[in-house]
């Protein structure tokens, strides 16, 4: 059996953080880190379309915190000790410059997650951390101060261990044998599959948005995108977040209201369609968009309010502009199923939050087991801040295993 102080399960972005942290507050530990699969740090190079969305600029815990539909009222003392500063001051250190794009995401000057791989993975070698591939872990258990590991080519002991294991079923059986409850995994961060004439040939198209489902208090606004399969974009990111199991109960079949011009009613938009009616009287409806929205986007809903295409402004009657205010602000589309976002598939789910001390993301029920990552039940909606759990709870449980 092959002795350790710290062994880390997972080698992702919380693994590797929190190992390169507790060999840097404690240059004696011998730390390994086991990954079941063939590479490491998976995750990362996919992450953001391959420029790996580091963090995001959001400097205020209180507000960070909103971010997370699950994690939210645990991670605000954690964010109070690391978080977006000491992050960006943490690359810094490293060698790594980070940059603000305008929605607020942080990436990597060099727009390469490679960056941040190398970076963590240098610091491993430079700290002589022990990284092991394909070591699948089968067993886990306790045994007098000591962890014992089996995998499925070998066994090892640690005083101390951590999990970022992130979204792992078998992971999470073995921490129920060891007596801690589970929040069963749904999906979050997923695209609305929609079938409907009014989005079907617009593939590509990109408008802000205010959106609601219907039946449920979940509403978001956004940029929303129009994809072949339905609708996607930060606005329906949001909401499948926030959303995440009272749409998995549904079945993900629900319907939405989009509100194509956020800030307007149907009866605010009325009164400017009459307007439009006196100012443009000759002019061909369809030909102009109106209210700054896409042209095609324009098109189509103007025929899903039953108006010909050459119809002019003069000829609309009172019923046709009122269906064309509703499908404006109150379109209703029907969403049948889902589809992931990207590569970057996150769940809902993982340890119970009630049983660990956020102070160092310890097990409350077992000595010397430690947390960080998506293992717990804690999930963001997209744009830098999974990953800034994963800083943050690696930083924190190094801290943690090192200072005793």
């Amino acid at each position: 059996m092959k002795h350790y102080d710290i062994i880390i399960i997972g080698g992702g972005a919380a693994g590797f953080f929190t190992a390169i942290n507790a060999a840097e507050m404690d240059s004696h530990a011998k730390i390994l880190i086991l990954e079941r699969g063939k590479d490491v740090l998976t995750k990362v190079r996919i992450s953001g379309g391959g420029r790996c969305n580091v963090t995001h600029a959001e400097f205020i815990p209180q507000d960070l915190v909103k971010n997370y539909p699950r994690g939210e009222k645990e991670l605000r003392g954690p964010f109070h000790s690391f978080m977006t500063s000491d992050t960006i001051s943490w690359f810094e250190q490293h060698g790594i410059e980070l940059k603000i794009e305008d929605d607020g995401r942080m990436f990597p000057v060099s727009d390469s997650s490679e960056s941040i791989i190398n970076c963590f993975l240098q610091a491993t070698e430079k700290l002589k951390i022990d990284t092991l591939k394909n070591q699948s872990v089968q067993n886990i258990e306790q045994v007098d101060a000591y962890w014992n590991i089996s995998t499925n080519k070998d066994q090892f002991s640690a005083e101390k261990i951590l999990l970022a294991t992130g979204s792992n079923p078998k992971v999470w059986k073995l921490l129920e044998k060891l007596g801690h409850s589970i929040e069963n995994a749904v999906p979050s961060l997923f695209t609305f599959n929609i079938k409907d004439s009014r989005i079907k040939d617009l593939p590509g198209v990109s408008t802000y948005t205010e959106i609601k489902i219907i039946g449920q208090k979940l509403e978001s606004e956004g940029p929303t995108l129009i994809t072949h399969w339905g609708l996607s974009g930060p606005a329906i990111l949001k909401l499948s977040a926030w959303g995440a199991r009272k749409l998995h109960d549904v079945d993900y079949k629900f319907n939405i209201q989009v509100n194509w011009l956020p800030g307007h009613t149907s009866e605010s938009i009325l009164e400017e369609l009459k307007e439009l009616k006196i100012e443009h009287s000759k002019q061909q409806i369809s030909k102009y968009a109106q209210f700054e929205l896409p042209k095609r986007l324009w098109q189509q809903l103007v025929k899903a309010a039953t108006i010909a295409e050459d119809t002019i402004w003069a000829d609309l009657n009172k019923t046709q502009l009122q269906a064309l205010s509703l499908q404006l602000t109150e379109a209703v589309f029907k969403v049948d199923g889902k589809s992931t976002f990207k590569e970057e598939f996150v769940t809902a789910g993982g340890v119970n939050l009630k049983e660990v001390n956020f102070k160092t993301f310890e097990s409350k029920l077992l000595k010397n087991l430690y947390f960080a990552g998506e293992v717990l039940n804690i999930d963001a909606i997209t744009g830098g801040f999974n990953f800034q759990n994963a800083w943050t709870g690696g930083y924190l449980a190094a801290q943690g295993m090192s200072s005793k």
